[in-house]
Formats: structure tokens, C-alpha cells, sequence
């Protein structure tokens, strides 16, 4: 089926200007949560899949490839790092030639065939002296699969909502948290169904459970192609961003920017009908903002534009173009202030887990719970907190601040990456009383031994990991899809995930820089006896960098700017997020 938008041109004063029909108004059946349920169904499967594998790879990795607790966790966070990081290359692909819909139909797939592969490795097909290599081929065939669903699945169904309806645009401003919600759901089924069939069972049934699940969402996605809303690509967005940056870069000697010249204006006619600029159409105007002022010199008009006949796109820009690049730019600083939060939510799949080992887990006489499945807890809470959030929280807030969203998504983040900060100083203090029970009942040197301490004192940790997630994690999900300019949307996922994916590298940076420090004045902290290290140090360290990092990210988010369209009041209803 062709992605292409039907948008027949006209001639009016003398310019050729596109009459842009909006898919719902050709086809009303199209759209909404009719659409939206069935895209929903392959990312609850993708997320199904994906943690019944990262909630218990490093089990695998220890236990079966017999990887040292340290290494273990460094291929945990590599490969999470890798999945988080292909969607850049998977977004631009979708925005500059396949579309969304045709780029999660050929990731997803890719996905699957990297989950059947996954599955014969950890049976007996495979010979033992090739196992290690080919699972780790599998793993990033499925990273692979993730570069091209992530950043397109959300952003596709979110697409389903038209912004210029009410009743959609009210829906959309819900959609963000339940479809969190839906994942969450998929998740927390995946590390208590998935882990405990890969612990008792066996993992070539577990990952056979997986494969069978994403290839049974994959029919279904196919089952709703009428429904869907489709965009056309259109083209490279960082072509876009080079021109403006060009541009300004030649007029950089031009002195009093707007004062004197004139200024490129011609995203819209003067009946506001869409004009296409440069293949892209524009749906809205944007409203010239002061922030990075340099960049307005790319649509200042000088004499060598005024006298050429037709306007070249690397010397001269319109004003959409430019405030375009500023929505970029104002973007920046936030993911960097970001990425230590990612690098404290990837304990839950590493350290966490180990811990939970460590401890009794048995409940009543017969079931021993596996110590991955202990990842359920952040999804229970997550299943609390959402509806509680969405509809306590907001409508509290609300009468507060006068804000349709209760708080910001500035604010929503900010919350989160202090829960992040807590958790990191509670999982230290229970490290230290569980290392403290090991030693009183003389099993230091016994890592093998079970310390008799209930597994159910890391769940304050676990809570607050999914308290955190369900602040920052669906705040950024919202404001990179939100702040970024409507033909980058896919971009903005990327964007979104990149800084998980950066934020295990830096997690493992961290690793690597404790273990070499603790290592050369004789006392590891990071070890594969636990009761020996001291990762309640690490922790510590951990709530330390984090705890820094939130006072930039609160300087950062004091500056930011809203995205402002012209006619229009900000989607946050203020300039700052301090206001």
C-alpha cells in the first residue's frame, strides 16, 4: 500500500501552492484508537519479547556461558546500549524513505527471525563450541530489529490522533501514559511468565514462548492496514538542518539581524494554505522565538537573494526552517542532563538481580521465585501508579497550577530523576544491611550461600525505579515527540531512546572505572562474591553522580523554551518551566 499523502497543487497569485487534505477528512473510518489498538498490539508483543530476554540475560550469560558477574553485566548493558542506539539510523530511514508503517513491518520482522535464531542457539541445534558466538549474533539481530520498530511504533500510533480535532487531541494527551501503561503490563507478564518457564522449564521454551507471541502480534498489525493513517517519508531531516546551519554561516558577517532586510516568511500563503517548501509540507507555523539568534541570519534577505529569481534553500531559509533548528537545539541540553538517569534505571537488569540471588525467595513450602521475575515489582507499581497519576494526581495538580497536564514535562522529568536519586541511596542502605546479615552468620566467604534475609526488602528499590520510570521515561517519551518539528517525529523517538542506550555505555563506563580503581588499592568492589564487594559503595556512587547531574538538569530545564505555533498558546501554557 502507498504511504503517499494525495496533495493536488494549485495555482494562486502567480505561486504554486499544495491543497493539503488531512487524511481523516478523506477517510473518517481512518485514525484513532481503531487504528491505534492494532500498533498497539505489536509493541505490547516487542516489549514481551524484549524484557523476557534483557530481564534474564544476565542468568544466561553467568549460569550457562559461565561470564564473571562484572562481564556479564558489561554485555547486558552493551547490548541494551546497541538496541537503544539503532533507532537513530532506523528513524532516518522511516523519515527519509520507507515511512513508519513499512519500516515497523520490516524491523519487526527482523525481530522475529532474530528470536527463532535465539531459540534454536539455546537448544541442542547448536553445537557447544558455537553457542556463545551465534546467541551473540541473535542478540544483535534483534537489535537490529529494535533500530527500526522503536522509533517509529509509538510515534505511528500516536499519528492516529489528529491534533487539529479536539476530541482526538484529547485523546492523544492520554494516549502517552496508557500505552505506557500497555507496555508496562507486557513487561511485568514477560519477567514473571517468561522468566519462570527460562528457570524451571527451559530457556529453549521461554525463548520459543517469545517468538511465538511477536509472530501471532505480527498477523494482527497486518490485520488492521485499512485502518491506519499513513505519512509519506519526506526526505532526509537533517538535510533541513544543514541548510539552515550553511546558511547562517555565510551571512554571519551580516550585522543587525531583521533590522534593515528582509525576512524569508514563506511557509503559508496569505490564506494559510500549506505551501510545500523544499518537497516538506508545513502544517503549522512556528512563532519566531529570541533563543539562538545566530540562526535567524539563515532567512535574512540580502541583495544577492533580492536579485536572484528563484531562492536557494543553502543561502536562504524561511522562518519555519529556523525555529525548526532552534527546537533542535533547545532539545540538546536536555538529553545530556538525561543520561545518568538511564545509567541508574539499568541496575534493575544487572545488580538488582544478582542481589535478589542472594536472598530467600521462597514463598510457601514448594515455589522459589526467580530472582529476574523480582522486575515485576516496577511493573506492579507502574500499574498502581498510571491510573492513580492519570486520574488523582493530574486533575489535583490541575487545580494547582491551571495546567491542562497538572505539571509540565519539564517538571514530570525533573520528579523522576530525583526518585532516581533516592533509589539509589535506599538500594545502598539495604546492600548494606543485607552484607551485614551475611557477615553475622559467618557467610563472607560463602557466595554460593543464601543469606537469611526475605528478598522483599529491595522491593522499596524496585518501587521507586518504577515511580521514576513512570515520571522521566513517559515525560521524555511526550516531550520528544512533542517538541520536535512534526516532519522529525521519528527522529525524536530515536533521540529519546539513544539516551537508554547511552546511558548503559556510561553505566558500564562507570563499572570499568570503579573495578580499576578498587582493584589497584586491593579491594574490589565489583566482584562475583557479593558478600564480599562493596556494592552499596557502588551505589553510592551512583546516587552521587546522579544527584549532580539533577542540578544541571534543573539549571538546563529552567532555560528551556516551549515550541510556540503562531495563533496558538504553548502546549505547557508558559514560556519556562519555572514559571
Amino acid at each position: 500500500m502507498d504511504d503517499s499523502t494525495v496533495a493536488p497543487a494549485i495555482i494562486q497569485d502567480g505561486h504554486e501552492h499544495i491543497e493539503k487534505v488531512s487524511a481523516a477528512t478523506r477517510k473518517p473510518s481512518t485514525g484513532g484508537w481503531n487504528a491505534a489498538i492494532f500498533i498497539i498490539f505489536v509493541e505490547v508483543a516487542e516489549r514481551f519479547a524484549y524484557f523476557g530476554l534483557s530481564g534474564n540475560l544476565i542468568t544466561y550469560l553467568t549460569n550457562d556461558l559461565h561470564e564473571s558477574t562484572v562481564t556479564a553485566a558489561k554485555n547486558v548493558n552493551t547490548w541494551i546500549g546497541v538496541s537503544s542506539i539503532f533507532p537513530i539510523l532506523g528513524a532516518f530511514l522511516a523519515d527519509s524513505f520507507l515511512g513508519r508503517f513499512k519500516t515497523i513491518l520490516l524491523s519487526t520482522t527482523i525481530f522475529f527471525i532474530g528470536l527463532v535464531l535465539l531459540t534454536l542457539t539455546v537448544s541442542t541445534t547448536i553445537p557447544m563450541s558455537h553457542r556463545e558466538s551465534v546467541f551473540f549474533l541473535s542478540l544483535y539481530i534483534l537489535a537490529i530489529g529494535e533500530g527500526g520498530h522503536k522509533p517509529c511504533v509509538q510515534t505511528f500510533a500516536a499519528d492516529q490522533f489528529d491534533e487539529e480535532k479536539p476530541e482526538e487531541k484529547s485523546a492523544k494527551s492520554s494516549f502517552f501514559n496508557w500505552w505506557y501503561l500497555g507496555i508496562v503490563a507486557s513487561a511485568t507478564a514477560a519477567v514473571l511468565v517468561v522468566v519462570y518457564v527460562q528457570d524451571n522449564v527451559g530457556w529453549t521454551e521461554g525463548f520459543g514462548m517469545m517468538a511465538g507471541v511477536v509472530a501471532a502480534a505480527l498477523v494482527i498489525f497486518l490485520v488492521g492496514i485499512k485502518r491506519y493513517r499513513k505519512e509519506a517519508p519526506v526526505g532526509s531531516p537533517y538535510t533541513a538542518v544543514m541548510q539552515v546551519l550553511i546558511a547562517a554561516a555565510r551571512k554571519r558577517q551580516v550585522d543587525g539581524t531583521g533590522q534593515g532586510w528582509g525576512i524569508c516568511y514563506e511557509n503559508y500563503d496569505k490564506d494559510g494554505a500549506d505551501l510545500e517548501v523544499h518537497g516538506q509540507p508545513r502544517l503549522r507555523t512556528l512563532a519566531r522565538t529570541k533563543q539562538f539568534r545566530f540562526l535567524d541570519k539563515a532567512m535574512i534577505i540580502d541583495n544577492i537573494d533580492a536579485s536572484s529569481n528563484a531562492r536557494n534553500p543553502w543561502r536562504l531559509c524561511t522562518l519555519n526552517q529556523v525555529e525548526e533548528v532552534k527546537l533542535v537545539f533547545r532539545l540538546i541540553p536536555i538529553w545530556l542532563s538525561c543520561l545518568m538517569f538511564t545509567a541508574i534505571i539499568v541496575q534493575t537488569n544487572t545488580f538488582f538481580t544478582k542481589q535478589g540471588s542472594t536472598m530467600i525467595r521462597s514463598i510457601g513450602s514448594n515455589f522459589q521465585f526467580p530472582p529476574a521475575s523480582l522486575q515485576s515489582l516496577i511493573g506492579v507499581t507502574i500499574l498502581i501508579a498510571v491510573p492513580t497519576y492519570d486520574r488523582v494526581f493530574v486533575p489535583m495538580a490541575r487545580k494547582i497550577t491551571g495546567h491542562p497536564s497538572g505539571i509540565t514535562m519539564l517538571q514530570r522529568i525533573g520528579i523522576g530523576l530525583f526518585l532516581s536519586v533516592l533509589q539509589m541511596a535506599v538500594s545502598a542502605l539495604v546492600e548494606t544491611k543485607r552484607v551485614s546479615t551475611a557477615r553475622d552468620h559467618g557467610l563472607l566467604d560463602n557466595p554460593k550461600a543464601i543469606v537469611p534475609m526475605a528478598v522483599w526488602w529491595l522491593l522499596p528499590q524496585y518501587m521507586l525505579s518504577g515511580l521514576a520510570d513512570l515520571f522521566a521515561v513517559v515525560g521524555l517519551q511526550e516531550l520528544f515527540y512533542d517538541q520536535v518539528p512534526e516532519a522529525m517525529r521519528s527522529m525524536g523517538a530515536a533521540a529519546y531512546l539513544s539516551i537508554l542506550g547511552l546511558g548503559s555505555f556510561i553505566n558500564s563506563a562507570v563499572i570499568s572505572v570503579v573495578q580499576a580503581i578498587t582493584s589497584k588499592y586491593g579491594h574490589v568492589w565489583l566482584g562475583d562474591n557479593l558478600n564480599r564487594a562493596h556494592l552499596d559503595y557502588f551505589y553510592w556512587v551512583m546516587a552521587v553522580l546522579s544527584a549532580l547531574n539533577l542540578c544541571v538538569y534543573v539549571w538546563v530545564a529552567n532555560g528551556f523554551v516551549y515550541k510556540k505555533v503562531e495563533g496558538e498558546e504553548t502546549e505547557e501554557g508558559e514560556k519556562r518551566v519555572g514559571s
